[in-house]
């Protein structure tokens, strides 16, 4: 298949022209409704892994929709499916995929609708992506029940709510729990506050960074502080190491190339007077570039290896829970561009130059199946907009409905397309 016809083309949108004035209709009549449960979420977070009480929440309105819902065994997440008309076993199934859990920390905001869960906040705009992907679910419905049978083909939406991004362990249960059978392409979206509203941003190919964990321990002789000279000390040690990464990571990978290595946690000692024999180092490196990825992880485990033979101190590094890249497909963002086009304008389309150096288990899917994840601006027009994970983070609610409208076309084109799709997903 050539790169145009790997891309959604005028004759796909004439497809679902004769449903824009209903979705669009629908919208405007429902959003209020839409920020009401996206408050309702907002002041309920719970963390990854115990979002059971929002399980409940998302299985409830689905159900009042008359979609067809379930919670898998683990009770965590829901997973819904759709199907209009004579739908087979053969007929394609678009995914549409939401986070649903919160962060640990503290929610400052001075609004109605701020946590009433000390020390848990949706700060990330996990309560965003559920309100949008519910929306759609209720678009999607309406649209079905509303229209004769012979306008609409048979067609297979699957929505996903997910429990634990956070925790990079979600998206992993839900493809154990079945979400990703039969599924031909997925959606994702995520909240950016560094758009503004009645804006979103797409990018064709790598959008987030590879995040490997890396845990350093240095294990040597500890002893009284007034006689250093009878340890190894692995607090100096690991002072001198965390400096030396800091320094030779950047002048070792190429400039163009997007590396972070930062570290999060240093854990050593018990007392001013004691030098310990363990110090502990939590950090992650962040990369854009299997090559690269490979240089910087040798590079660290030679720094090692040298420091230990330097300072007399056991050094072991390990690294862990990698999660991959979210690589866009070229059809699946395509789509999301035309969608945008028809709700918002082709000016409104953000155009994204370079990676996120944040992490996304949405990797996980499309390492299975052809998807995209686009950015939904949110910002309002406040001059200084709070950025996630802020304890003051917010959004324009106004971006729902406009998510909404723009997730329900997507998948309306995705479903619809009557060419098979490329066998493998592609980013020309």
């Amino acid at each position: 298949m050539s790169v145009a016809s790997a891309r959604i083309q005028p004759a796909d949108l004439e497809r679902i022209v004769p449903f824009e004035i209903l979705l669009d209709r629908i919208a405007a009549d429902r959003e209020s409704a839409w920020i009401v449960c996206r408050r309702t979420l907002h002041a309920a977070p719970e963390p990854s892994g115990e979002e059971r009480l929002t399980s409940r929440f998302i299985l409830s309105k689905l159900n009042d929709m008359s979609v067809t819902a379930r919670i898998p065994a683990r009770g965590v997440g829901v997973i819904a499916d759709l199907k209009i008309g004579a739908v087979t076993d053969s007929t394609r199934i678009i995914a549409v995929r939401a986070d649903i859990d919160a962060l640990r920390m503290p929610d400052r905001k001075s609004v109605s609708y701020a946590s009433d869960n000390s020390g848990l906040a949706h700060a990330c705009g996990h309560d965003a992506h559920t309100s949008v992907v519910l929306a759609t679910a209720e678009l999607l419905q309406t649209v079905a029940a509303t229209s004769q049978s012979s306008e609409l083909p048979p067609m297979h939406i699957r929505f996903l709510f997910q429990a634990a991004e956070e925790t990079a362990e979600g998206a992993r249960w839900m493809i154990g729990d079945g979400g990703l059978d039969g599924v031909s392409a997925i959606l994702g979206l995520h909240v950016d506050p560094m758009i503004p509203v009645g804006r979103i941003g797409i990018r064709y190919g790598v959008l987030t960074a590879q995040v490997d964990e890396l845990s350093i321990c240095l294990q040597g002789r500890g002893g009284h502080a007034a006689r250093p000279q009878h340890t190894t000390d692995p607090i100096a040690a690991a002072v001198m190491l965390v400096s030396e990464l800091y320094q030779a990571i950047p002048r070792s990978a190429d400039a163009l190339t997007p590396t972070v290595f930062t570290v999060g946690a240093i854990h050593g000692g018990t007392a001013s007077n004691i030098i310990p024999d363990r110090v502990d180092i939590l950090g992650t490196l962040r990369t854009t570039d299997a090559g690269t990825r490979q240089k910087v992880i040798r590079l660290i485990r030679d720094r090692c290896e040298a420091l230990a033979r330097g300072t007399g101190n056991a050094v072991d590094v390990q690294f862990g829970s990698p999660m991959g890249s979210v690589i866009n497909d070229a059809l699946v963002t395509s789509a999301f561009e035309a969608a945008t086009g028809q709700v918002l304008g082709a000016e409104s389309v953000v155009q994204i130059q370079a990676p996120s150096m944040g992490g996304e288990d949405f990797a996980m899917y499309v390492e299975q199946v052809r998807g995209s994840q686009m950015r939904l601006g949110c910002a309002g027009i406040a001059a200084e907009w709070p950025l996630l994970h802020s304890p003051v983070f917010d959004i324009d609610e106004r971006a729902i409905a406009v998510g909404a409208r723009i997730m329900a076309r997507t998948a309306l084109l995705l479903a619809m397309i009557p060419r098979d799709f490329p066998s493998a997903p592609g980013n020309s």
